[in-house]
C-alpha cells in the first residue's frame, strides 16, 4: 500500500504547486497498465528528465566543492553519486519506496524494494521537482538531503565493491561469485563495457563502465545494494 504524498511533502519540507506531477513521479508503469482508463501517467518521462537534472546539479556541486581536483577525479566522483546503488541509498533513506503506486503483480514480487525501481523513483522525483519549482528548488533539496553525503560517497568510490561483495557472500556462505563481460559497445575512443555478476545461475547485478574493471565494480555495487535490501 502506498503512503500519503501529503505526508512525504511535510517530511521533505516541500510543497508542490502541481500535485499531479508529484503523483506521477511515484507512479510505476505497472500501475498505469492496470488502470488503463484512468488519467494516471507513469514516471518514465520524469525519470529521463531527472537523470539529466541530477547530473547537472551534482556536477556543479562537485566543481565548487573540489576546486583543485582534475576532471578525471570529478568524473569518477559524479559516477559514484549518480550510479544506481547510490540512488537506491538516497531513496531508501527518504522512504520513497512506501509512496510508489504499483500494479498488483509488481507489488507481490517485491517491487517496492527493487533497487532499479527505487533508483528510478528518485530520478523521477528530481524531474518533477525541477518542472514544478525549477533548478534552485532541486539544489536546495539536494543540499539538505544528498550533498552532505558527497564526501562519504567520494571515499566509497575509492573502496572496492568487489571485495566488499566477496566478503559479504563468504560471511554468509552464499557460494562462488562469477563476473562476465556480456557486451562491449561504442566506438574505440568511447568504449563502454557491460558486466554481470552471478552467484551460481542467479544474476545479482549488472553494471556499465569505461573499462571492464569499472563495469565489474558497478555490477558488484548493484549486487551489494540488492543483498543489503533483502537483509533489511
Amino acid at each position: 500500500m502506498s503512503g500519503d504524498l501529503k505526508q512525504l511533502q511535510q517530511k521533505l519540507h516541500i510543497q508542490f504547486n502541481n500535485r499531479q506531477l508529484l503523483k506521477q513521479a511515484f507512479t510505476h508503469a505497472s500501475y498505469v497498465n492496470e488502470h488503463r482508463f484512468s488519467q494516471h501517467q507513469d514516471n518514465e518521462r520524469l525519470e529521463f528528465l531527472g537523470d539529466a537534472v541530477l547530473e547537472l546539479t551534482v556536477s556543479e556541486q562537485l566543481y565548487n566543492q573540489y576546486p583543485t581536483r582534475p576532471e578525471g577525479e570529478l568524473t569518477k566522483l559524479r559516477a559514484a553519486i549518480v550510479c544506481e546503488p547510490s540512488l537506491v541509498k538516497f531513496a531508501v533513506g527518504l522512504d520513497f519506496g512506501q509512496y510508489v503506486l504499483l500494479g498488483k503483480g509488481e507489488e507481490l514480487t517485491g517491487g517496492r524494494t527493487r533497487p532499479a525501481l527505487l533508483a528510478d523513483v528518485f530520478e523521477s522525483f528530481i524531474g518533477a521537482l525541477y518542472l514544478d519549482q525549477g533548478l534552485e528548488a532541486v539544489r536546495s533539496f539536494l543540499e539538505r538531503h544528498i550533498f552532505p553525503q558527497i564526501a562519504v560517497q567520494g571515499k566509497l568510490q575509492m573502496s572496492d565493491y568487489k571485495t566488499e561483495l566477496q566478503e559479504l557472500t563468504q560471511q554468509h556462505n552464499m557460494g562462488v561469485l562469477e563476473y562476465r563481460i556480456v557486451e562491449e559497445r561504442g566506438p574505440a575512443h568511447e568504449r563502454e563495457f557491460v558486466a554481470e555478476v552471478y552467484m551460481g545461475s542467479e544474476r545479482l547485478g549488472t553494471g556499465t563502465g569505461r573499462s571492464k574493471k569499472e563495469a565489474e565494480q558497478q555490477a558488484a555495487a548493484v549486487a551489494l545494494s540488492k543483498l543489503k535490501l533483502s537483509e533489511s
